[in-house]
């Protein structure tokens, strides 16, 4: 189960950052930006790096928009293939939101499409 997904912008920041659990919400914003050193020494590909009992895979767009996916490693039964196509429906969906006119790039994302897609994602791999 995927307990936080994020995106961080080219420059580092946080475009969006979505926990299950909220009461632990600090930890994951700490876990996410402690993982960029990994995703960005992986640049080139989708990385995988672990911390406490939880898995984080990273992915890089060509634009350096990073992706953070946290998952629960108790979750045995989730696959390479899973997480990849969870980052093709996180990547079209993020794509989606870029081109609409109104998004102006670097401004943290509200959109309710994509909360509702990520919240879709984390509740459909539990």
């Amino acid at each position: 189960m995927a307990v936080c997904i994020a995106v961080i912008a080219k420059e580092n920041y946080p475009l969006y950052i979505r926990s299950i659990p909220t009461q632990n919400e600090l930890k994951f914003h700490y876990t996410v930006h402690t993982s960029l050193d990994v995703v960005e020494e992986k640049i080139s590909a989708a990385g995988k790096a672990m911390a406490d009992q939880r898995e984080l895979y990273g992915y890089v767009t060509n634009s350096k928009v990073k992706f953070v996916i946290v998952v629960d490693s108790s979750n045995t039964s989730l696959r390479d293939n899973e997480i990849r196509s969870m980052f093709r429906k996180l990547h079209n969906s993020f794509t989606d939101v870029m081109c609409n006119p109104f998004y102006n790039p670097g401004d943290p994302v509200q959109s309710k499409a994509f909360d509702g897609m990520v919240s879709g994602m984390m509740v459909q791999v539990s």
